[in-house]
Parts: structure tokens; sequence; C-alpha cells
């Protein structure tokens, strides 16, 4: 009930508001849209769209959570409301996790072992923890930890483009290397939205303060990068298995 009535309350000029809801309907839809569709794939796909609707299915719980938080302290003569950081990393710690372990599951077929998949998971972790410690527990200090970030970042950025899983995908070649293409993209340019929404949530005192002066919100930033890179992560892998199942 109490769910209910916070939706209903929903400020018409709650843009923010707005965006956690559309967030969890689009990832919720999508999650309901790989899940049904599991049985129409060749075998050693499926593993990879279930993995695809977990990310969003887990994303769409989070989403529903971090909604009802920021209705709770949303002040509509003011138009702010607190950020669920601590909610909004939770999450990420589940699914970014993932969608790094989609790029293994993808090139199995070309080779790829346990190791590289690791790998791809501890920078993410690196990534999150050091991002979460620079946003949440030490702002004061958050270009240095934004920076630790960052290197973790370039890193899954310098395997998946240049490194082992770039190699991989070549030797597969055909579907593989192009939707290992595609997902790079993501990475590269979809997941570039985090960096900018860090340093608009912790712009004062900051090298980067000029950011602040952007009137942009954070939590829209977040939630659009969100709904863009997850949903469009599990669609290329959606791809991928419908193209590869057809030519079996």
């Amino acid at each position: 009930m109490n769910n209910f009535l916070l939706m209903t309350e929903m400020s018409t000029t709650d843009y923010v508001g707005f965006t956690f809801f559309v967030g969890c309907m689009a990832m919720m839809a999508a999650s309901a849209f790989f899940f049904l569709s599991l049985n129409q794939f060749d075998k050693k796909w499926r593993t990879s769209v279930l993995v695809s609707g977990l990310i969003t299915f887990i994303a769409a719980v989070h989403y529903f959570y971090m909604r009802d938080y920021w209705a709770g302290t949303f002040d509509p003569a003011t138009g702010v409301g607190d950020s669920p950081t601590f909610f909004r990393y939770v999450d990420w710690i589940l699914t970014v996790p993932l969608m790094c372990v989609e790029f293994y599951l993808i090139l199995k077929v070309a080779g790829a072992t346990k190791k590289l998949m690791w790998t791809l998971i501890g920078s993410s972790v690196v990534m999150l923890v050091t991002g979460y410690f620079g946003e949440a527990v030490y702002s004061d200090s958050a270009a240095i930890w934004g920076l630790f970030s960052g290197l973790a970042y370039f890193y899954i950025v310098y395997l998946i483009m240049f490194g082992e899983a770039k190699a991989l995908a070549k030797k597969a070649g055909g579907q593989v290397l192009a939707s290992h293409n595609m997902l790079c993209k993501f990475v590269l340019i979809g997941w570039a939205i985090y960096p900018l929404g860090y340093m608009i949530g912790t712009a004062p005192d900051q090298w980067y303060s000029f950011m602040g002066d952007l009137g942009i919100d954070m939590n829209v930033v977040y939630n659009i990068g969100d709904a863009i890179n997850k949903i469009g992560f599990g669609l290329v892998v959606y791809s991928l298995a419908v193209n590869s199942t057809k030519e079996a």
C-alpha cells in the first residue's frame, strides 16, 4: 500500500522520479522478454540470454526501491530529493560484473577461459568499489578515487578492445565478432555516462567543479545510462543467439 501511495503521489515536476519509474518498467519488460524467449535458442546460447534477463531483472528490482527512496525524500517545493547512492552501487556491484560475464559467455566458442572472466569481474569490482568510496565515503578526495576507478575501467576497455578478449573475438569471427564489437561500443561509449554522473555528483571543491554548473541531476544521467546500457547489452546478446541458432 505504501508503494502504491508513493507512485500515485508522484509530483508532476519530479522528472527524476519519472526516470526511476520508466527505468524500472523498461527493465522489467526487458527481463520478461529475455526469459520468455529462452526456449527458442540453441542450448549453448541460453545461458547468455538468461544472464541478460538477470541483469535487467536485478536492475528493475533495485529501481523499484530506489524510486521509493527518492519519492520519500523528494520536496516538491525545492524539487530536490536524496540520491539513493548506496542502493545504486548495490545494483551495479551485481549487474556490472554480470555484464562482464557476457563477454566470457559469447567468447567460449573461441576458447575463452575462466581466468579472463574473473579478470574482467575483478576489474569491474575495483572500478565500482573505488567509485563508491569517492562518491559516498571519501567525497573530499573524489578526484583521486575517480582516477583509480577510471584506471580499472580503461583496463576493461583494453582487454575487450585490444587484449585477449579481442583476439578471441577475431578467432571466432562472424556473428560473435560483430556482437563483441557492439558490446565494446556499449562499454566505451555507453559506460562513459557513469563517469559523467560521478563528476556531476561529486563536483563541489573538485578539479572538475565546473560540472556542477551544468544544472543536470546525476540521477537522470545514471537512470538513462542504465536503461540504454543494460537493455542494449541484452539485445545484442539476444540478436547473437537468434542469428547463431538460425545458422546451426
